[in-house]
């Protein structure tokens, strides 16, 4: 699948609910995960939008890669939601919503597919309370913390319209508005050229 950039309209609108897991929405979690897993820079979640269709879906894959990461994840305290999702990533997320946030932030440096080039700073909620079902109809509810909250927070943005980039600092959009008009222009010209197609 493809992975749109800033400009396609399709990440700046709210996208609708997912009414019930079929083959089709399993299918487009499947390919939504080889997308995320294969792309150039392999990314560690993907939010429908992203490859175009605003059905409220997300796919993830926050696990830990290298020895050392595995590691370090042995040592500190896992979330509740680290424990119980990342036996089962690369996972994907249907409805996933966000019930409640820590009052405890962190800020952390952000890049997304959509936005190749484009990096910042963004200051979220260390942990969040997530509720969402699972593609075998069973909904989880469970407090996530570390990558995984981060992860969560920016696919969900996606899911409502908005990109990291709208959370990052003033000066940093502006040393970045060169790559998002790049960005733009060039899905511009693929969605001319695939309406004279």
């Amino acid at each position: 699948m493809r992975v749109v950039c800033n400009g396609n309209p399709a990440l700046r609108v709210k996208s609708l609910p997912v009414m019930s897991v079929t083959d089709e929405i399993r299918e487009l979690a499947r390919r939504m995960i080889v997308t995320m897993k294969e792309n150039e820079l392999p990314g560690v979640g993907l939010a429908a939008p992203q490859v175009g269709i605003n059905k409220r879906m997300i796919v993830i894959d926050t696990r830990p890669t290298g020895r050392k990461e595995k590691r370090s994840e042995k040592k500190k305290q896992l979330s509740p939601g680290e424990m119980l999702l990342n036996p089962l990533m690369p996972l994907a997320l249907v409805n996933p919503e966000i019930l409640s946030t820590s009052a405890e932030t962190e800020t952390c440096g952000e890049g997304c597919l959509s936005l190749p080039g484009v990096e910042g700073d963004v200051t979220r909620p260390a942990r969040v309370l997530l509720r969402a079902m699972l593609l075998d109809g069973k909904e989880v509810m469970v407090e996530c913390g570390g990558l995984l909250a981060r992860c969560l927070q920016h696919e969900i943005d996606h899911l409502d319209g908005i990109l990291f980039y709208d959370r990052i600092p003033k000066e940093q959009q502006e040393a970045a508005n060169d790559i998002m008009a790049e960005l733009a222009a060039e899905e511009a010209m693929l969605a001319s050229a695939q309406c004279k197609a």
